[in-house]
C-alpha cells in the first residue's frame, strides 16, 4: 500500500467548468432535501466511486463500507492527521475528517471515497468540498436528534407530573415542576381538561394546547387513551383558550372539570372525562362537568358525607400515605380499566388490580356488581371533594344514613324518572335492555340469555341509549355509574350489599 498524508483540504478558485457539480452540491442544502444519504449518494455519482461515512466506533452512517487498513482510519478519528489519499492494489481512496457532535460529546468520523481511476483535481475538488456539507448534514442530524431527546424528557417528566398529582403527592410534584416551569404549581386550586383528537395527529395537537395555553398549563400526553390530552391549570384564561382551539374543529372534542384542590387532581380528571362525553353530543364539541346535573348533587350534602364516610370507614386505619394511595387507585380503576388506571398512575396492572383487591376485601363487598361499582365510586368521589380526608383512628359510632335514604329524595327521584323516561320514546324496549344489561355486570352475553335475544342486539340497544341519555355507557365510568344510581333510585335494581358481615348481610 502507499499513501500520502495532506496536512489539511486545500483551497482553489472554481472554475466555470467545475460550476455544475457545485451547483448540484449546494442544491442538496435546500430545505427539505438536506440528508446525508442523498449526498453521500450523489458524491458516489459524481466521481464515479464507492463512499462511505463512518463515525469513531467504526459504525457506518451513510453509504457502502469501504475497506481500508484500521491504522489510517484510526490516525483520521484520533486527528493525528486530517485527510489521505491512499492507493492499494489499483484501488483509489481518499479519506476526510469529519466533525460530528454526538449526545454525549464531540467526536471526529471518516468519509472516505474509493474508485477505480485516480483521482484528478476536478475529483478530489468535489470530495475535499462535500466534507463540510457532511458535517454540517451530521450536525442537523444531531440537532435534531437531541431536540427529540429533550421533548421526550420534557413529556416524561409532564406526565410524572401528573402521576404525582393523581396520588396526592402535590409537594413532590411542586418540586419536580420547580425546575421547568417555575411557579406552575404555586396554587392552592386548578382545573383539568381533557382534548380529544385523532390519535395520528396527537403531537401536532399536543403543541397547539402549549401554545394556547402561553406555557401556564401542564399538558400531557394521556398514556392510557392514545386520543386524549390532559390538560391541568391553574388558570381561568386557558379554559377559554382551549374552547377557542376547538371551536368545532372536526374531530376534536373538549371537557373541562371545575376547580378542583391540587390534591383532589384524580377527582377532577375524572370529571373532564365525564364532560368530554358530553362534548360528543354539542355542536360546539365542548363541554364543562359543572354544566349538567349530577345525582350527588341532589342529596342532601350532610347526609352523603356522612354516609361515604361510613362506607369507607375500613380505611381509615391504614397510614395517610397508603390510604390516599389506595383511593387514588380504587377511583381510577372503577373509572376506566387496570390496564389505563396503570398507565395514568405509572404503575403495573397488578399493582391496581392488587390495591382495588385490597379495597375490596376492606369493604367486603364485590367490585364485579356494577351496583356496588356505582355506589362505592359515589362514596370515593363524594370523599375525594370533601376539604379534608376521612377521620384517622379508631372507627366511630356508624350514622343513621343509608343509601335507599340517600336515594329517597323528591329531587333525586325526579332527575332519576327524567333521565330513564327519555329511553321509553324508541320504540324498541331501549329501558329493559340496559336494566338487565346492568344486572348482569355489563356483559351483553349474560344479558342476552336472559332477555332472549342474541347478543348483539343487546350491544345496539345499549349504544343507542348513549346519546338519549348523553352518557358513555360501554365504557365504564362517571357517566354508567350515574344511570345504575339512576335506576337504583327508581327501584329498577336491588340496592347493593357492602360490609358483609359474619351476622348477616347489611346494605350499604
Amino acid at each position: 500500500m502507499a499513501g500520502l498524508a495532506d496536512k489539511g483540504p486545500r483551497t482553489r478558485i472554481l472554475s466555470a467548468a467545475d460550476t455544475a457539480w457545485a451547483e448540484e452540491l449546494l442544491d442538496q442544502l435546500r430545505p427539505g432535501a438536506r440528508e446525508l444519504r442523498r449526498v453521500v449518494d450523489w458524491l458516489a455519482r459524481a466521481v464515479d466511486g464507492a463512499v462511505c461515512v463512518w463515525d469513531d466506533t467504526g459504525a457506518v452512517l451513510a453509504g457502502a463500507p469501504v475497506p481500508l487498513a484500521d491504522t489510517l482510519v484510526t490516525d483520521v478519528v484520533t486527528g493525528r492527521i486530517s485527510s489521505a489519499a491512499v492507493e492499494d492494489d489499483g484501488r483509489y481512496v481518499r479519506l476526510v475528517a469529519v466533525r460530528h457532535y454526538g449526545p454525549v460529546q464531540a467526536s471526529t468520523g471518516v468519509l472516505a471515497v474509493a474508485r477505480a481511476a485516480p483521482f484528478d483535481r476536478r475529483a478530489a475538488e468535489i470530495v475535499t468540498r462535500t466534507a463540510p456539507v457532511v458535517e454540517l448534514l451530521l450536525r442537523e442530524g444531531e440537532l435534531t436528534a437531541a431536540g427529540q431527546r429533550l421533548r421526550r424528557a420534557t413529556a416524561d417528566l409532564r406526565l410524572a407530573i401528573l402521576q404525582l398529582l393523581m396520588v396526592e403527592d402535590t409537594i413532590a410534584a411542586r418540586r419536580v415542576a420547580a425546575g421547568l416551569w417555575p411557579g406552575l404549581l404555586d396554587t392552592d386550586t386548578a382545573s383539568v381538561y381533557v382534548v380529544e383528537g385523532a390519535a395520528e395527529t396527537r403531537d401536532g395537537l399536543v403543541e397547539e394546547c402549549i401554545e394556547a395555553t402561553g406555557g401556564r398549563a401542564l399538558v400531557v400526553r394521556c398514556p392510557a387513551m392514545d386520543r386524549h390530552i390532559i390538560v391541568v391549570t391553574p388558570t381561568a384564561v386557558a379554559g377559554e383558550r382551549l374552547r377557542s382551539l376547538v371551536d368545532s374543529r372536526p374531530g376534536i372534542y373538549l371537557g373541562g372539570s371545575v376547580r378542583q384542590s391540587l390534591a383532589r387532581t384524580s377527582l377532577a380528571y375524572g370529571q373532564a372525562i365525564s364532560a368530554l362525553a358530553v362534548a360528543h353530543f354539542r355542536p360546539d364539541q365542548s363541554a364543562v362537568y359543572a354544566e349538567r346535573t349530577h345525582p350527588q348533587t341532589l342529596m342532601d350534602l350532610t347526609a352523603l358525607r356522612a354516609w361515604s364516610a361510613d362506607v369507607l370507614r375500613p380505611l381509615d386505619t391504614l397510614p395517610h400515605h397508603t390510604r390516599a394511595e389506595l383511593l387514588a387507585t380504587t377511583r381510577l380503576g372503577l373509572e376506566y380499566t387496570a390496564v389505563n388506571a396503570a398507565k395514568v398512575l405509572g404503575v403495573s396492572r397488578n399493582t391496581v388490580r392488587a390495591r382495588m383487591d385490597r379495597v375490596e376485601a376492606l369493604l367486603r363487598t364485590d367490585f364485579s356488581d356494577l351496583a356496588v361499582r356505582a355506589t362505592v365510586h359515589l362514596a370515593l368521589n363524594t370523599q375525594a371533594g370533601c376539604a379534608a380526608p376521612g377521620p384517622q383512628g379508631p372507627p366511630a359510632e356508624p350514622p343513621a344514613v343509608r343509601l335507599g335514604g340517600l336515594l329517597a329524595g323528591t329531587a333525586i327521584r325526579t332527575w332519576a324518572h327524567d333521565l330513564l323516561d327519555r329511553l321509553v320514546h324508541d320504540g324498541r324496549d331501549l329501558r329493559g335492555t340496559l336494566r338487565a344489561w346492568i344486572a348482569a355486570g355489563g356483559n351483553a352475553e349474560r344479558a342476552a340469555q336472559d332477555l332472549g335475544v342474541h347478543a348483539q342486539t343487546v350491544r345496539e340497544h345499549v349504544r343507542s341509549a348513549e346519546p338519549v341519555l348523553e352518557r358513555q355507557l360501554l365504557a365504564a365510568g362517571s357517566d354508567l355509574y350515574e344511570v345504575v344510581l339512576a335506576h337504583l333510585v327508581v327501584g329498577d335494581l336491588t340496592e347493593p350489599v357492602l360490609r358483609r358481615t359474619q351476622r348477616g348481610n347489611e346494605p350499604g
